[in-house]
């Protein structure tokens, strides 16, 4: 029924503009004369960018989408939610007794809150510089063989991200730009929490907020924009540098992303959105673990695939005192995954997020 909802609620969302708006207003200049001189905030943004379209970012899901003129500042916020429902083995889910007769504990929920603090600086009309300053909060349900239930949890500062985005080439249409950038260490990798095996047990691989590495993130990344029309399409990597204080790196990741946004009207536009991930198992083990005791604390049990589907809608505030701010939400769930389980598979996810650049 999700898919079914999902593949409907895009359809909708991408009806051509006259179903939305009863007069069509897609000309540059005319939007911008809507925005001019209306706020002080709206005037630093058209001095810096004299045209903003809701369309002009990628979904709000899509980091290093874009680049900034020479000089422009942008700041935004971004909360994402995660749930993990169930254990999956390969394409199959798994029951939680079949898990239990494996293991004496077994993981049935998760829950990741993460709250990201982002800003771009525009270096050159060419070059512009990222950073992500993420805040997690996880949660993970338990079961065990013999019939109790407990659950843990973990918080606060994960791994800090910056980069540098490179623009190759570009024409009236088409821009493509190199993404280059690494991790920070910055996330706890000793993360405990009480439960049936003792006080401040460590807890497993998948509840720690870092990596506890420094990470190598390249990447490449294309947009295209005609009309009320704009696409893109995004490759990325997260390669492990060696392995942390704990002996033991996370498994290398690939994400390839696709996007299609449609303009509704001057303010707002919707999209639909393809992203495939596939992650290696972790290399080495944290010795302080007990693999044969739960499944996430298993090395060779953390590797897999996803297919998403997302949708999502942008808006930007085309006049008064908020003008230029951006609100964006996108909601997403697995078409396809496959894990070297058992393991707890992804249920569905959202993002909500502010920008505003000056």
């Amino acid at each position: 029924m999700l898919k079914k909802f999902l593949i409907a609620l895009l359809v909708f969302t991408l009806m051509p503009n006259q179903i939305w708006s009863h007069s069509e207003k897609s000309d540059a200049e005319k939007d911008f004369s809507i925005w001019k001189g209306k706020s002080y905030l709206g005037g630093l943004i058209n001095r810096a960018n004299p045209f903003s379209s809701p369309d002009s970012h990628a979904p709000i899901g899509v980091m290093g989408d874009h680049l900034h003129k020479q000089g422009e500042v942008m700041f935004s916020y971004r909360y994402m939610y995660m749930d993990m429902d169930g254990n999956r083995d390969g394409h199959d889910s798994v029951s939680i007794k079949r898990v239990l007769r494996e293991f004496p504990v077994a993981p049935f929920v998760m829950q990741m809150h993460m709250h990201m603090i982002g800003m771009m600086y525009g270096l050159t009309d060419d070059i512009t510089l990222a950073t992500m300053i993420p805040f997690v909060l996880k949660s993970m349900d338990h079961k065990t063989r013999m019939g109790g239930r407990f659950k843990t949890r973990a918080e606060g500062l994960g791994d800090i991200k910056t980069s540098a985005l490179i623009r190759l080439w570009k024409n009236e249409v088409h821009d493509i730009h190199l993404n280059a950038g690494v991790s920070l260490p910055s996330g706890e990798i000793d993360e405990t929490d009480n439960t049936p095996a003792g006080r401040r047990t460590k807890l497993p691989y998948p509840m720690q907020l870092g990596s506890g590495t420094v990470d190598l993130l390249p990447g490449i990344t294309y947009s295209g924009r005609v009309n009320d029309w704009s696409w893109g399409l995004q490759g990325l990597a997260n390669i492990r540098l060696g392995r942390n204080d704990n002996d033991y790196s996370l498994g290398n990741e690939w994400t390839v992303t696709s996007w299609l946004t449609r303009k509704i009207c001057r303010y707002l536009s919707a999209s639909g959105r393809l992203e495939f991930k596939n992650w290696e198992n972790v290399d080495g083990a944290d010795p302080d673990l007990k693999p044969a005791l739960i499944p996430t604390a298993d090395p060779d049990l953390r590797g897999g695939k996803r297919l998403d589907a997302l949708i999502g809608l942008n808006y930007i505030v085309p006049e008064g005192r908020l003008a230029g701010n951006r609100v964006a939400v996108e909601f997403g769930a697995p078409l396809f995954q496959s894990l070297q389980g058992p393991q707890l598979g992804v249920d569905w996810f959202f993002t909500v997020g502010w920008q505003l650049a000056f």
